[in-house]
């Protein structure tokens, strides 16, 4: 099978000036794409789908014996660089920007408590919980919140999805309320530079649920959890809590408190 992918995708290959014209239009590395032409490896199931998206073949077509494939293109017309659309010297910037911003993000996949004074609920922190996982040749995340500020009623859950990259050893995170599609945030933490990835400390950008939504800027902890978790227990120990709550580490307390030292100019994170 790998045998026959390597020659079809040679073959569709061959439509355009050369690999490199391909790899840059399909934003993937060069030495990558050489492997799938080389026999080595195969694509993952989303680059696979990525590639089959812009010939203009299916993922289960490209994957036929070559033969029947080369019959296939003789009898279809395959899309070559002519019928493409353009790409900007900024689409490819952004592009290459986001494939750089992967490299070494493996370290940080897994569980976190999240924790920030809460924008909806001045007065409390808040803590959340968090996923950062790969899917396919991305990294994304997941954040659950879990607000109850009366005991008669029942727990609200908020979800929100994002995509995170690790760009001059920042991590760069962007969110949005996946439920109404009317939020946004953005998290931008420091990086543990232990062996063991434990706490990540940094800010968080985003407007309060309720009333006048205005911008607003807080600091905000991770705690690393692990690659794996009871996750319905941990949900439980997701809500609100008061600013002096024993059931918030000290530090952690320390860490996301919205003071500004005499003299600072600008609202830092605490490291």
């Amino acid at each position: 099978m790998t045998e026959d992918f390597s020659a079809n995708l040679r073959l569709l290959c061959s439509y355009y000036k050369s690999v490199a014209e391909v790899c840059r239009r399909l934003n993937i590395n060069r030495a990558q794409f050489n492997r799938y032409l080389n026999e080595t490896t195969v694509p993952t199931r989303s680059t696979l789908r990525r590639i089959g998206d812009f010939f203009g073949v299916e993922t289960n077509e490209i994957m036929l014996p070559h033969a029947q494939f080369v019959r296939l293109v003789q009898a279809r017309p395959i899309r070559s660089q002519e019928d493409q659309p353009s790409v900007t010297p900024e689409q490819l910037a952004f592009n290459d920007l986001s494939q750089v911003g992967q490299q070494g993000l493996v370290r940080y996949w897994g569980y976190y408590f999240e924790y920030y004074l809460s924008m909806a609920c001045p007065g409390k922190i808040l803590r959340t919980l968090v996923n950062i996982e790969s899917q396919g040749d991305k990294t994304y995340y997941r954040r659950i919140e879990r607000l109850n500020t009366s005991l008669s009623k029942k727990s609200f859950h908020g979800i929100y999805s994002g995509a995170v990259q690790l760009l001059s050893d920042r991590l760069f995170l962007i969110d949005y309320e996946s439920l109404t599609h009317v939020e946004m945030t953005q998290t931008i933490l420091y990086p543990s530079f232990r062996n063991r990835v434990e706490l990540l400390t940094g800010l968080r950008l985003g407007v309060s649920g309720r009333g006048e939504r205005v911008p607003c800027c807080v600091r905000v902890v991770y705690e690393y959890l692990g690659k794996s978790i009871n996750k319905k227990k941990v949900i439980t120990q997701c809500g609100l809590y008061d600013i002096d709550s024993e059931d918030i580490a000290e530090e952690i307390r320390h860490s996301i408190i919205n003071d500004i030292q005499a003299g600072d100019w600008h609202f830092k994170a605490r490291v």
